[in-house]
């Protein structure tokens, strides 16, 4: 099992989502070939009716402990409720990795 397919069970149990993106971002980064090292989470839930972002942020941080403890360097997160995400264009690219070229 992957990373990735880790995460998104872990969120899925955590969060029961009624929307769910995990992407790995790696190879936009500089990082070997096959890494699984940088996400972008999209997460749709009942859950953070009436939760604050940081606190939204802190539950998925939580969820993912011990991954962002081991072989996960960055997490994006894009935490909506099912009306937020109804009203939103989706969740924002990514920008381009900023990061030393290793060169």
């Amino acid at each position: 099992m992957t990373i990735q397919d880790e995460i998104t069970d872990a969120l899925t149990t955590a969060f029961d989502p009624s929307f769910l993106s995990v992407e790995n971002e790696s190879h936009r980064h500089n990082v070997p070939p096959g890494s699984e090292t940088h996400f972008k989470v999209t997460l749709v839930s009942e859950r953070f009716d009436g939760v604050r972002s940081v606190k939204r942020h802190q539950a998925v941080y939580g969820a993912l402990a011990s991954w962002l403890a081991g072989p996960v360097h960055a997490l994006a997160l894009h935490t909506y409720t099912a009306q937020e995400w109804t009203r939103s264009a989706g969740a924002p690219a990514s920008p381009d990795c900023q990061g030393g070229s290793g060169k």
